[in-house]
């Protein structure tokens, strides 16, 4: 009988892999709060919380119950002309605690359509408005928001989108605010909208920019009418050792985008949420003027359930403890590899710290991505670098015992390489 990874190389096809030299894929049996295991019992510490999503650690008790109980009640129904009490309920719950004066929520399945539907709203917004000339987008460069088109379009232009150049819709870049450095100035009057991850990029580096120069930036986007959409697909819920990460600018975005720890990443979910000025270029008896935009599964009825169940555990105080005490674990560390030969910078935001080893190169290929996975892996341990880079993004469950182990690697690496 054939092994599942036999039949997995004969019948899948898995992503940002090359598949030629792909290595074998590790056969998941079971997840455990901080561990995944695989099928001969080894249990691998997540310290990536599986790709940014799986907060509150694998296989939550709390949040598979929720689940049952919406599945024994409702599983799925088409949300357009219906609606249930999981999404209203878990609409009603986000509003009250988004960082701006957000009125709607509106639902889709993952980050990548949680950015397309808020680019989509704030084109149409001005469309709707009669002045469809203020049609480009402003976005920072080294950004990344997602692998469709339109957001392929909105991102760094890279490996990833390579094979796609000529298919790509033009956007206007500019660098990530810095403090006393000059910002963008225009011109303005064609520009719909400024796209931006809040703080921190993610696949750009893990790198981490200047709250002020970004609060400055989104005064200027204001003061001349251009819509603000924060992606905080990958800081939200807590990640930055805020909230979300807008909160670190006084100034607030128009739009919104959350996705993976939406759920505790248990369930594809992603969310656009906008104000009440946004809403209302839209709500009108022009059938022109509608968001003709959605998908079958439209605020799955056991997505919201589970992310509701996800908001509970967040917004407990032990959960807010957690983040704090990551977040002191990672200063602490970020002290004693401070100025060490082997790493070149050492940038760190609430569970988030992320090490740039000095090899002299910072591609995505850098040719020791391979050498520190495999590092990691063959110690049990689950880090997927960013080329040169190492980052440490845990689900709030881990131990202090288990980050230990991380910190202990990582220093037996910079001993090896």
């Amino acid at each position: 009988m054939a092994t599942l990874i036999e039949r997995d190389k004969k019948a899948v096809w898995h992503p940002y892999t090359p598949q030629k030299s792909m290595p074998e894929p590790i056969p998941v049996v079971k997840g455990d709060g901080t561990y995944i295991i695989d099928e001969n019992g080894k249990a691998y510490i997540d310290a990536i919380s599986s790709w940014w999503v799986t907060i509150h650690g694998h296989a939550n008790p709390y949040i598979a119950e929720k689940i049952y109980e919406q599945a024994k009640t409702l599983e799925q129904v088409i949300f357009a002309g219906f609606t249930h009490e999981p999404a209203v309920r878990l609409a009603e719950r986000l509003l009250e605690i988004l960082p701006g004066d957000f009125a709607r929520i509106f639902y889709s399945d993952n980050g990548s359509t949680a950015v397309e539907v808020g680019v989509k709203m704030a084109l149409q917004y001005w469309w709707n408005k009669g002045n469809g000339k203020r049609n480009k987008i402003l976005a920072l460069n080294h950004s990344y928001h997602g692998d469709t088109f339109g957001t392929m379009s909105l991102s760094n232009r890279s490996v990833f989108t390579l094979a796609f150049q000529d298919k790509l819709f033009d956007v206007i870049f500019t660098d990530a605010p810095a403090k006393d450095a000059p910002l963008y100035d225009g011109p303005w009057d064609e520009i719909a909208c400024f796209i931006y991850e809040p703080l921190l990029q993610g696949v750009g580096s893990m790198n981490i920019y200047d709250a002020s120069a970004l609060n400055k930036l989104l005064q200027q986007c204001h003061a001349h009418d251009v819509i603000c959409i924060a992606d905080e697909v990958m800081t939200g819920f807590g990640r930055t050792g805020k909230l979300f990460s807008s909160l670190y600018a006084e100034e607030k975005p128009d739009i919104i985008c959350l996705s993976k720890g939406l759920t505790g990443g248990t369930m594809p979910l992603g969310v656009t949420a906008c104000t009440n000025e946004i809403f209302d270029a839209f709500y009108s008896d022009d059938l022109h003027k509608t968001l003709y935009h959605g998908h079958s599964f439209t605020a799955n009825p056991l997505a919201c359930a589970a992310a509701n169940a996800s908001l509970d555990l967040l917004l407990d105080e032990s959960c807010t403890k957690a983040i704090a005490r990551i977040a002191q674990r990672h200063e602490a560390m970020h002290a004693q590899w401070n100025n060490h030969p082997k790493i070149k910078e050492i940038r760190r935001c609430g569970t988030i710290i992320a090490l740039e080893l000095n090899t002299g190169e910072t591609h995505y290929h850098n040719g020791l991505r391979d050498f520190i996975y495999n590092f990691f892996i063959e110690r049990k341990i689950l880090l997927r670098p960013l080329g040169n880079i190492i980052y440490i993004l845990p689900p709030y469950c881990i131990t202090d015992e288990q980050l230990d182990i991380v910190y202990q690697t990582i220093n037996e690496l910079l001993s090896n390489i």
